[in-house]
């Protein structure tokens, strides 16, 4: 047990140091054979350029094990609470370690990518986590929520077009719009009922009673913050994705109508 502590401290010290390291090198040198266009970034759009290819490294990364886990570890699937998180734990740990290193560079680099709502959002997560790593607890939940992972690069990518120029009306900018959405309702609203469904189940057994009541309050706390920021999010998508497809629309009802009146 000792030995796979120490790997779990590991995996988190690497994991912030791979993330630093994509962060401060990587991404710019991949970045300017990838896309030309970012070589005429302002320096303040490099910074969240940067930021946000580190983001979708780690949400691709993140969300394929986590689906793994849910696939095939019993354990954690028979026993949400207490079941042999030793998988999640090491997931959780690569999570934990791009946390950190995420809110670094967001204090960092506060007036280029600084949003309270990222800040919030980390410290809730790694406020949870910490039960995860250090006892052990709520494995399949803790797993769970890396499922909203999978929404990260189509918000990224949406970002990119933006900065590259693209129109709000052009055909990748449209897919990737509509794509940002459906996916993002469906790893993190849409599957609210599942999680909280299996969350109520727990609750009044003696597994429930057995956690700490940081660890209760952890697990609660964090949902629920977690959720209501997955709303607002969500709204302002919805309502940018309308935006976009009303705008695509319009022109393309107008010259029916022109071509009516001619």
């Amino acid at each position: 047990m000792e030995f796979f502590n120490q790997l779990i401290l590991a995996v988190s010290v690497t994991s912030f140091i791979t993330f630093q390291v994509l962060f401060h090198y990587l991404s710019s040198w991949v970045s300017t054979r990838v896309s030309p266009g970012f070589k005429k970034l302002s320096e303040k759009q490099k910074i969240e350029w940067n930021s946000r290819t580190v983001s979708t490294f780690h949400a691709l990364v993140v969300g394929i094990f986590c689906l793994y886990i849910l696939h095939f570890d019993d354990a954690v699937n028979e026993d949400p609470v207490w079941g042999d998180p030793a998988l999640v734990k090491l997931n959780v740990a690569i999570t934990t370690g791009y946390l950190i290193s995420d809110l670094l560079l967001i204090f960092f680099h506060w007036k280029a990518i600084g949003d309270r709502f990222f800040v919030v959002h980390h410290l809730a997560a790694l406020y949870a986590y910490y039960y995860v790593l250090g006892q052990g607890l709520l494995p399949y939940f803790a797993n769970f929520r890396l499922l909203a992972e999978f929404s990260t690069p189509c918000v990224n990518q949406r970002w990119f077009f933006e900065v590259l120029g693209y129109p709000k009306s052009s055909k990748p900018n449209i897919a990737n719009g509509v794509m940002m959405a459906v996916i993002f309702f469906l790893v993190r609203i849409a599957v609210m009922p599942i999680y909280y469904e299996r969350m109520f189940s727990i609750y009044g057994t003696e597994a429930f009673y057995r956690l700490p009541f940081g660890g209760r309050s952890a697990w609660m706390f964090s949902s629920i913050c977690l959720d209501v920021m997955n709303v607002m999010w969500m709204h302002r998508i919805a309502r940018g994705c309308y935006k976009v497809l009303r705008y695509r629309r319009k022109p393309e009802e107008d010259a029916q109508q022109n071509g009516k009146i001619e």
